[in-house]
């Protein structure tokens, strides 16, 4: 059972550096280089749910902070989850 809480937090973790690395990349390169257009590639499809929700307000695009909270709170209940089977 600890072989997939570790997958699950990995997994969650990696999420979530890859939305945090794409939010960083966003402010730094142009829309148009190759690094910033493989991170969007990635992260469009999680986020393209949430932003029909949540529209932008004014210049802001709170939806990768909703993403990110969603994947702990996932994150934490496959723990919980797992954790209850393994006992």
């Amino acid at each position: 059972m600890n072989v997939i809480i570790v997958t699950i937090q990995l997994v969650a973790a990696g999420l979530t550096l890859l939305i945090l690395a794409d939010m960083i990349v966003s402010f730094a390169l142009a829309p148009w280089h190759p690094f910033r257009r493989t991170l969007d590639s990635w992260t469009a499809p999680m986020l393209a749910p949430i932003r029909r929700v949540l529209p932008p307000i004014g210049m802001l695009d709170f939806s990768p902070a909703v993403l990110v909270i969603l994947i702990q709170l996932a994150k934490e209940v496959l723990v919980t989850l797992v954790r209850s089977l393994g006992s």
